[in-house]
């Protein structure tokens, strides 16, 4: 049977011990195993190692080795409590050893939880789970983490949900990847240890991970404000992290390409922003709209001129140094953001 990502949360949550066999697949692993770590720490608890009521089984091992499988279901352990099979890396051509494990199944056995790659629809391994009413197939997709997946992970790191900072959690998982996302929430749940205060905007941003990503933003701030003794601290910053010119001017040549599509739209830049593919969230839909206050269309077109320009002479074999001509570039466009309209 297939379980529909939004089912998905509750079940992962509370999943229910009359289920034989969940299938988990996806493109990106890293999401797999997100999804595969939370439902089994949900079935058999965090001491399921210790008390070795979990077995771990690869697609490999399967393959040499069938009836490994159902001793595994099968087996009772020394220490009570519910048990769980983990397959790695199923394949189609383990349909029929998982077949066969389904239909042995009984009540008191160990639920078995299967991860896969990306599987088609004619896949047999999908059509054996979804076609099967005891067990659950559930895709992953490379979607950003909604807020009930966020409450949920915030719970099992034993955290509140904070409403005021809610926004701010969800921007972040919109940019970062569910296994950086996970440990950010750990680190948050290590820094509210033992302080009921609630978890705030600012702190979220002060905990979110740092990246050279992170410091290009505040080029394109610097730049676009017209904050022009910032530019050479922070192109030492960038290059120091080895982003390179012709990185940072591709990056800016691409912001001020957006902020020209939200100038030119006639409904206006707060619902052409709305319009961006791919979509834009959080701090950066906010300093699309801020800079787009700034700056008219045929400030904009100069900025590109200038920038396209600047483009064509890091890629030349001009002898020049780089750096300082990166820098021109960026004060002359610093400059003219602070030109009156």
């Amino acid at each position: 049977m297939k379980l529909s990502p939004r089912d998905a949360v509750g079940f992962l949550a509370r999943p229910d011990p009359g289920v034989p066999a969940v299938l988990i697949y996806g493109a990106d692993p890293m999401r797999v195993a997100d999804r595969r770590q939370a439902l089994l720490r949900a079935i058999t608890g965090p001491a399921a190692e210790e008390e070795m009521r979990l077995t771990r089984i690869s697609g490999a091992e399967l393959r040499r080795d069938a009836p490994i499988l159902m001793d595994a279901i099968k087996a009772r352990g020394f220490f009570p409590g519910p048990r769980a099979v983990f397959l790695d890396d199923a394949s189609d051509g383990l349909s029929d050893v998982l077949s066969h494990a389904l239909a042995a199944w009984e009540p008191g056995d160990a639920q078995l939880v299967a991860t896969a790659g990306a599987l088609a629809a004619g896949s047999k391994l999908r059509k054996l789970f979804e076609g099967d009413r005891r067990a659950r197939a559930l895709a992953v997709y490379d979607d950003p983490m909604d807020r009930a997946e966020i409450e949920a992970a915030l719970r099992a790191e034993g955290l509140t949900p904070p409403p005021d900072a809610s926004e701010a959690l969800s921007a972040l998982a919109q940019v970062l990847e569910p296994g950086d996302f996970r440990q950010t929430l750990t680190r948050i749940a290590l820094y509210k240890l033992n302080d009921p205060a609630p978890l705030t905007p600012a702190e979220v941003a002060e905990l979110a991970p740092q990246s050279f990503e992170a410091a290009v933003d505040d080029m394109l701030d610097a730049v676009a404000e017209g904050q022009s003794a910032r530019i050479a601290p922070l192109q030492t910053r960038l290059a120091a992290q080895g982003v390179g010119p012709v990185t940072l001017c591709i990056g800016l040549i691409r912001h001020f390409r957006m902020l020209h599509a939200l100038a030119c739209d006639p409904q206006g830049p707060q619902q052409a922003v709305q319009a961006l593919r791919p979509p834009v969230f959080g701090p950066r839909r906010d300093r699309l709209l801020r800079h787009s206050r700034k700056w008219t269309r045929e400030r904009l077109e100069k900025a590109l001129l200038e920038l396209v320009e600047t483009d064509m002479a890091l890629r030349s074999t001009t002898r020049a140094p780089l750096q300082p001509l990166m820098e021109r570039a960026l004060i002359r466009l610093a400059m003219m953001g602070t030109q009156r309209r």
